[in-house]
């Protein structure tokens, strides 16, 4: 039995690495532009952005490099998961699920620095955080098939 004076202390949260706390506000961003329908990637949109959301600067430029990556493939990005997806449209993606699917499609597919493998892990656990009871193991199995299909691709060629 405890004593009165005595209380169990909770174990603290572990603050995220500054690559996932970037590709979580990334994602917030992506999130943001997509539920205004207001697709806006200019250096204000962004600051203002900043202004909001706290970060370490090294977690922030990561994120603004994966933004501006994701703004710069978005169609191609876009195209990829409507491809994936099987009767399911793209339109019925919840902002949330689809803007994590776009920055890991981004890292898969665009991203030179970031094994694919670590990219799904990432967006599973943003999914876990930010998406539905659903969310992780649906990002999961589309970006593995992705990620299988470029395989693949590479293989051919």
């Amino acid at each position: 039995m405890d004593s009165p004076g005595s209380s169990k202390k909770k174990p603290k949260k572990k603050a995220p690495s500054p690559r996932r706390d970037g590709r979580e506000a990334a994602v917030q961003y992506l999130y943001g532009n997509d539920i205004q329908g207001d697709i806006d990637y200019s250096e204000e949109k962004l600051a203002e952005f900043w202004e909001l959301r706290l970060a370490k600067s090294f977690a922030r430029e990561f994120a603004t490099e994966l933004v501006l990556g994701v703004r710069n493939y978005q169609s191609k990005i876009d195209s990829t998961i409507r491809q994936t997806l099987e009767n399911f449209a793209f339109q019925r993606l919840t902002p949330v699920d689809r803007n994590i699917l776009r920055l890991g499609v981004y890292e898969i597919l665009f991203s030179k620095h970031i094994p694919a493998q670590a990219a799904i892990n990432e967006a599973i656990e943003i999914a876990k955080r930010f998406g539905g009871d659903d969310s992780p193991k649906f990002v999961n199995g589309i970006l593995d098939k992705i990620y299988r299909a470029r395989e693949e691709t590479t293989e051919e060629a």
